[in-house]
């Protein structure tokens, strides 16, 4: 038993990394990249340290690898015992915006995104509210409640369903619910760029402001585009369509943050929202500017 044991200890000794085979400047500089919790640069520190040392190349890269193996686990334990009210990252806007189309006003803007990433599933939740009153009449309203969640398959591909409600009367209807369900998958990931995409069959509601109602199946697609264009600025891009029988829909979201202080950014967005076949009396393009303050957590 003892021996074993003995035999057990050594063997686990053999395979760790010698810290004295990591010359000390190295070292210093990959104790401190995982003290920071940063990734990228102990890959980074990694990768031109067996250039600058190959004699010491793989104890740097056996480090690293560990010290990711715990960092997973530990990830993984966190999001299986998170309560539901936890991980929950995301944005709220509010500021000012100017539209054009079936409107031409100026008024106020709110929005919410969160999003909560647990082990195997994905929740995405976005709310948004543009309202502008003059003399006592309102004379732009628009609301928009959307739900998203995603099954993991694997770290790219995943399973999505979409529930989605809007009101504008100014664009001719009063409701519309949108259902979903489809793929998507992560194009692009890097630490300064990522792409979703989505694809799927839907269901659309519509109750329009001149009393009629319309239902049909439909199809959707959207994507999600994310840049890092450097350290304080982010560039993002959304855009979905919905092809329908009856009146297809095909809406864009183009937005650039500036990071300003701490949680706080200040940003300016352009909305273009299209639709094939809108109620008699109301123009097919509606576009929309805003500049808000963003809030992150």
């Amino acid at each position: 038993m003892i021996a074993a044991l003995l035999l057990s200890t050594v063997a686990v000794a053999a395979d760790a990394p010698d810290p004295m085979a990591i010359p000390p400047t190295i070292r210093a500089m990959l104790d401190a990249a995982m003290a920071s919790g940063d990734e990228n640069a102990v890959n980074t520190i990694v990768k031109y340290a067996r250039v600058a040392d190959p004699a010491s190349g793989d104890a740097s890269l056996k480090l690293a690898s560990e010290w990711k193996e715990v960092r997973a686990r530990e990830r993984n334990e966190r999001l299986r015992e998170a309560s539901a009210l936890e991980l929950w990252t995301g944005r709220i806007e509010a500021g000012g915006f100017a539209s054009t189309g079936n409107t031409q006003v100026a008024g106020i803007t709110g929005a919410a995104n969160l999003q909560r990433e647990s082990l195997n599933w994905r929740h995405k939740l976005r709310l948004q509210a543009d309202y502008q009153r003059n003399a006592g009449v309102t004379s732009r309203e628009h609301y928009l409640a959307a739900y998203e969640p995603n099954w993991k398959i694997d770290d790219r591909l995943y399973l999505y369903g979409s529930a989605q409600f809007e009101a504008d009367r100014f664009f001719g209807y009063r409701q519309r619910y949108s259902a979903s369900t489809g793929a998507g998958y992560n194009a692009l990931r890097s630490p300064s760029l990522t792409l979703d995409v989505e694809l799927g069959p839907a269901f659309r509601y519509t109750s329009f402001t001149d009393g009629r109602l319309q239902s049909s199946p439909a199809a959707r697609g959207s994507l999600d585009l994310a840049w890092k264009l450097s350290s304080g600025v982010t560039m993002k891009q959304n855009a979905s369509a919905y092809a329908e029988r009856f009146n297809s829909t095909v809406s864009s979201n183009t937005a650039l943050a500036a990071k300003l202080i701490g949680p706080l950014s200040a940003q300016v967005s352009y909305t273009v929202q299209y639709e094939s076949a809108p109620p008699e009396g109301r123009v097919s393009t509606d576009t929309t500017s805003r500049a808000s303050l963003v809030y992150s957590f």
